[in-house]
């Protein structure tokens, strides 16, 4: 089955699909998303039902969504100011506290960490290669 298409001048479909309207109803309706919307409805329609999937299944309680949620927009990757603030008030009205949502940023801080647990290693191997290749160049330079 062919999903139907849209030219980025036409109107999206009057009854958006069950997935976008849950999440344009919860808020949490991104409004960047609206091209994807406008390029392919079914495709956009797979992705938000992927995304609401999880915090829809009940599995885990609303607070615990709304810290996975500050986590994953707070995070170095993502850096989505809007959706801090959402799931930031959110949580808080789940009963988070503020402790929590402190741990829960400090754990997602850690995600930038990690460039430099990459990136010391790099940097002090080609100091050492450099330093080497001073000292095989200019042997009077290694001696004290």
């Amino acid at each position: 089955m062919m999903s139907k298409r849209w030219n980025l001048d036409s109107a999206l479909p009057a009854d958006p699909p069950p997935a976008r309207t849950r999440r344009t109803a919860s808020g949490n309706w991104n409004p960047d998303w609206e091209p994807f919307a406008r390029l392919d409805p079914a495709w956009t329609e797979k992705a938000i039902a992927l995304a609401i999937a999880p915090a829809a299944a009940g599995t885990l309680d609303q607070k615990t969504v709304e810290l996975i949620g500050i986590a994953l927009d707070a995070s170095c990757t993502h850096l989505y100011a809007p959706g801090v603030r959402r799931h930031i008030q959110r949580a808080l009205a789940a009963g988070a506290t503020k402790d929590e949502i402190t741990a829960v940023l400090q754990l997602a801080c850690m995600q930038g960490l990690h460039s430099m647990c990459v990136a010391a290693p790099i940097l002090l191997a080609e100091l050492d290669a450099r330093a080497e290749n001073d000292v095989t160049s200019n042997p009077d330079k290694g001696r004290s």
